[in-house]
């Protein structure tokens, strides 16, 4: 049973900074990618960044380059989103997921998924 669970959300004032953790456990076998995705009140979830196995090959949102940083330590089966600079329209349910073989923003690529933390950023 593969398992997903994100932490180190909460509330920041605008321009601070905030690093979310996802650490996966269960029957992972090969290489996979993993992600982070979004979901605003009242919005569809969206992507955020995503890193590949080797972590080598990263990605983006075009609303969060420059201020935003996927990382990863697969020793310990975790990935991180540092983020900095945050604004208001940040504020969100942030999700990780994971998939096997190369990174992708499409949501629907993904096949394992956590449950979510709360960042709330307060202007």
């Amino acid at each position: 049973q593969v398992q997903l669970v994100e932490s180190g959300g909460g509330l920041v004032q605008a321009g601070g900074s905030l690093r979310l953790s996802c650490a996966a456990s269960g029957m992972f076998s090969g290489t996979y990618a993993m992600g982070w995705f979004r979901q605003a009140p009242g919005k569809e979830r969206e992507f955020v960044a995503d890193i590949s196995w080797n972590g080598i090959t990263t990605d983006y949102a075009d609303s969060v380059k420059g201020r935003f940083t996927i990382s990863r330590a697969n020793a310990k089966n975790t990935i991180y989103l540092q983020m900095a600079s945050l604004k208001p329209e940040d504020t969100a349910v942030y999700h990780c997921a994971a998939k096997y073989g190369r990174p992708t923003a499409t949501i629907g690529a993904y096949d394992y998924w956590g449950q979510g933390t709360q960042v709330t950023v307060s202007s």
